[in-house]
């Protein structure tokens, strides 16, 4: 009985660590796909390496590697392999409840950066390209304004007199749209709850693999099975 319940976790691991190594490895190709095409800007000029495709580039990345690890472990009944495995875990759920930590502390700082450098990226996106093209690149602006619905920071003011035609509709061109800081800060607000509900599913479905991997190893060494790669 106790043998079967140990085949089951470790396969269990296996299908887990494969979807996920498939999941990390479709994020890294996206990542990848969006630097080659992309020639947007960044939102945020002081984090100017913080965008989507970096993100997803890094977090395939890491998936890859950690859930590569695991599915190898569990099915090799490696001793250092799974290890390894459970202390990137570890590490990956420490950084993440950090930076949860962090976002709450210093929300109001995070708030008031975010208006600074928002301003600071359109007043960029609004200059003249360089040797005299008067041609905006406007980049990440167009896609939030056409997403949200909004213009400008505050307003469509913040253009001046050089309105992107994102800040129009198909149809009509209201330049009384709201500002895009207000509507990004209620769409943040409104998946507050969602996004801390997820962080927490993510930390217990962590949790719950580092402790099958620990119960594997343990029973690896009660055992006396360590197989080679």
């Amino acid at each position: 009985m106790a043998q079967n319940c140990l085949k089951c976790l470790k396969y269990t691991m296996c299908v887990v660590n494969f979807l996920c190594f498939i999941c990390g490895t479709a994020g890294f190709g996206f990542g990848v796909l969006m630097m080659m095409n992309s020639k947007v800007s960044s939102l945020i000029p002081s984090l100017s390496s913080l965008n989507i495709a970096n993100m997803l580039f890094i977090t395939g990345i890491i998936m890859t590697c950690v859930s590569f690890l695991g599915f190898l472990g569990a099915l090799k009944e490696n001793h250092c392999l799974l290890v390894t495995f459970f202390i990137l875990l570890f590490i990956l759920m420490l950084v993440e409840l950090t930076a949860a930590f962090l976002l709450l502390l210093y929300e109001n700082k995070i708030d008031s950066f975010l208006q600074r450098d928002l301003t600071d990226s359109l007043e960029k996106s609004r200059e003249p390209a360089k040797g005299g093209n008067s041609t905006m690149s406007t980049g990440d602006w167009d896609i939030i304004q056409t997403t949200f619905q909004c213009c400008g920071v505050h307003n469509s003011s913040d253009w001046k007199d050089k309105v992107p035609a994102s800040c129009c509709s198909k149809t009509q061109c209201d330049l009384n749209q709201p500002g895009c800081y207000n509507k990004l800060k209620a769409w943040f607000e409104e998946n507050f709850l969602a996004t801390g509900v997820a962080v927490i599913v993510l930390c217990i479905i962590e949790v719950l693999v580092m402790c099958f991997s620990m119960t594997l190893f343990c029973h690896i060494s009660q055992s006396g099975l360590s197989y080679i790669l």
